[in-house]
């Protein structure tokens, strides 16, 4: 039987929504995530930094950007036994410069994805999915990665019926 993970990088605390910043005690992905399982039946995991970024802003994207630069793999607080039980893994995560989070690409270089599909989700305030998708393939080996989707995250809390559309494209309902 067809099996769905949704994996997902979310971060709290201060947030950029539309030109100001608001402190949130549930990130605009794991909004997202919530959204995504009252439409289907996924186990879920929740990709956590073992020494996450600053909850301010300002400094926290100073350290993704350093990450990124520095290609970085940061260490995970815990991490999956497998996934071979998994047909789809359904990927969310923030826009950070441009791509993924590098703590994503932690969780993707540690698995074995041949024969598995993943059809990313990208929170953003307006730079779209960037160059996550590509980045996706080439940490994901062997996946067959699916065009994604682009959610503003302060409008993610009423995105339900966006994200139905796109599971319904991707064959998930």
């Amino acid at each position: 039987m067809a099996k769905t993970l949704i994996a997902f990088f979310s971060r709290a605390d201060e947030n950029y929504f539309g030109g100001a910043m608001r402190y949130v005690k549930v990130g605009n992905t794991e909004i997202m995530v919530s959204l995504m399982k009252e439409l289907i039946e996924a186990d879920t995991f929740k990709i956590e930094m073992k020494d996450p970024y600053s909850p301010v802003y300002m400094t926290c994207i100073d350290e993704a950007k350093k990450d990124k630069l520095s290609n970085a793999r940061p260490e995970l607080t815990n991490y999956l036994e497998s996934i071979d039980d998994y047909d789809t893994i359904v990927l969310g995560y923030p826009n950070y410069w441009g791509t993924i989070p590098m703590a994503v690409a932690t969780f993707l270089e540690r698995y074995d994805f041949t024969g598995k599909t993943i059809i990313p989700l990208c929170t953003n305030e307006g730079s779209g999915m960037g160059s996550s998708e590509s980045d996706v393939k080439k940490y994901a080996k062997g996946a067959e990665v699916r065009s994604g989707l682009s959610i503003t995250g302060s409008r993610a809390a009423d995105s339900k019926g966006t994200v139905e559309k796109w599971f319904k494209a991707n064959g998930l309902i």
